[in-house]
């Protein structure tokens, strides 16, 4: 596996896979960028999710909901990155933060 893809699937193990991927990925690299751009974008939703879940009534609903789409897309996310696909994902795939 080459460094890219490397650090395009560390890219989505917690923030400090992300920060690792940050550092040895090529980020002029088409590929790791998207990769990183996606991993943060699922990484600032499991932040939101985690405070909404501390809202009384219906803050863990939403919480919980949105705890499982960053975990569906945290697998679709690593599986595109194992098999080198560039391809968004759902709903969130368009927001970039990087590059």
């Amino acid at each position: 596996m080459s460094n890219n893809k490397i650090a395009a699937v560390a890219a989505y193990i917690t923030w400090v896979g992300f920060i690792i991927a940050m550092l040895i990925g090529d980020r002029t690299d088409r590929f790791v960028n998207h990769h990183l751009n996606q991993a943060m974008v699922i990484n600032i939703l499991s932040i939101v999710g985690g405070v909404l879940a501390a809202l009384p009534l219906v803050g863990g609903m939403i919480g919980w909901l949105v705890s499982v789409a960053v975990f569906v897309f945290w697998i679709m996310g690593i599986y595109r990155a194992v098999t080198g696909s560039t391809e968004p994902l759902p709903f969130i795939g368009d927001i970039h933060f990087i590059g």
